[in-house]
């Protein structure tokens, strides 16, 4: 495409045709692709690495069976209170926390590439020692160093990707990426289900095992020495941006950042949590149903997610996009309020959040990128983990208790008002940036 653009712009530039021109000219080709060569595009020009990276997350993420059944293997089969559950959940959730922190400060450290291998390594080992405990504080304690580890992954491996890619097709590299985790989670559930009907035993093993796996595969994929082939010094010898200071937590715009995806999260969550009990007490949908709908969702992601975001390709800046479909998040909660409690209803609702994701997720991991420099890189990875991580753990338990007391719709106009603020939050962040950008390269 990039060849086909320039030879556009010489022929016209020849005939002395404005450059308005060529980017009308450039547009109308793609409108008129055909489907497959728009595909093809689409995942063209990444690097090998980086669909190597991607292999290796769809293997872990397909072993992801243990997570989506805890509860149910806690309360069920060791006869342990709901509270009780729920108390291991807070566990995993605190070191969640820690462990993206502690992932993104080695990463800068040493490099992401150990914390990546180790952490999917122990985490196996982990998961097969967790099958074989049987009381609260052997199940905390094994929980919480789970997460610990496990979530030093995430920051580890945001910083490998931005690694592997380049600049113009970073997006598009964390799209594959997000589309190997959504297959990876289509796949590992409904596999830890029939693997549970048998035996729970099954599902720590098999967890266990394709966490080494992935390790092992990205060992013999990705060896070590692709990755530490870098020039002296690297970003480090980059002039430091005015308004960012040389570390995370001390760029002011992108913590403002990081409370806003922690907003956003809050209302994503929702999907997991809230949304199912919805579609089943009010529009009356069976689980099979609830099942089909909710994979639609990381079937179109699957399916349309990089060609979006190609054709959406260096068109605005990541916050104008994020705000954009921060409004379409509102839509969607706004259906369920409007629309008629009928099933028809949690389709249009996963049209609008699906796309909304799709708007926003990967440009905020192109936003936090541009943000980071090569030193720096593990801490900024670290901060957007830790925003998932901390609305994973007050968006469940809040959205419960509120809806408990106010009902579904209270709680539906109140999460569409909280996307319209954050949508509102990030146009303001543009601003800013915009500002802060402009200030320093003045025309």
């Amino acid at each position: 495409m990039k060849l086909y653009e320039d030879r556009v712009h010489d022929h016209l530039h020849a005939k002395r045709v404005s450059p308005f021109a060529v980017k009308t000219v450039v547009l109308r080709s793609h409108k008129n692709m055909p489907l497959f060569s728009l595909y093809k595009k689409a995942f063209a020009g990444l690097s090998p690495s980086t669909w190597w990276l991607s292999l290796v997350l769809l293997i872990n993420r397909s072993g992801n069976m243990v997570l989506p059944f805890l509860t149910i293997y806690l309360t069920q089969h060791l006869g342990f209170s709901i509270a009780q559950a729920g108390l291991v959940l807070a566990f995993f959730g605190i070191g969640s926390v820690l462990g993206a922190l502690a992932g993104g400060r080695l990463a800068d450290r040493i490099g992401f590439y150990p914390v990546q291998f180790w952490s999917l390594f122990l985490n196996g080992v982990l998961f097969i020692i967790l099958g074989q405990m049987r009381t609260m504080l052997q199940i905390s304690a094994c929980t919480f160093v789970l997460s610990l580890v496990g979530e030093a992954f995430r920051p580890a491996n945001a910083s490998a990707i931005a690694w592997y890619s380049k600049p113009e097709n970073r997006v598009r590299s964390y799209s594959l990426n997000r589309l190997a985790v959504n297959l990876g989670f289509s796949i590992g559930p409904a596999v830890g289900g029939m693997l549970a009907a048998i035996s729970y035993n099954f599902l720590f093993w098999a967890d266990g095992l394709t966490c080494i796996v992935a390790a092992l595969i990205m060992r013999v994929l990705l060896p070590p020495a692709k990755v530490n082939d870098r020039k002296a010094g690297g970003d480090k010898q980059e002039q430091i941006p005015a308004g960012q200071g040389p570390t995370a937590y001390q760029d002011v715009l992108y913590l403002v950042f990081v409370v806003l995806v922690m907003l956003y999260a809050m209302g994503f969550f929702q999907i997991g949590s809230i949304v199912p009990i919805f579609f089943k007490t009010v529009l009356h949908m069976n689980e099979f149903y609830i099942g089909l709908v909710l994979a639609f969702n990381g079937l179109l992601i699957a399916l349309l997610e990089m060609v979006l975001v190609y054709k959406l390709e260096n068109t605005k800046p990541p916050l104008a996009i994020i705000y954009r479909g921060m409004f379409l998040n509102c839509l969607a909660f706004l259906s369920l309020i409007l629309l008629p409690a009928i099933g028809l209803t949690s389709v249009v609702f996963i049209l609008f959040f699906t796309f909304s994701e799709m708007l926003t997720m990967p440009y905020m991991n192109a936003f936090w990128i541009g943000r980071s420099r090569e030193h720096n890189r593990g801490q900024y990875a670290a901060l957007y983990t830790i925003a998932y991580s901390v609305a994973q753990i007050i968006s469940p338990s809040l959205s419960a208790y509120l809806v408990e007391r106010l009902g579904f719709r209270d709680w539906w106009y109140i999460i569409t008002a909280w996307s319209l603020l954050t949508a509102g939050g990030f146009w303001l962040l543009q601003r800013k940036v915009s500002a802060q950008n402009l200030a320093r390269n003045p025309l």
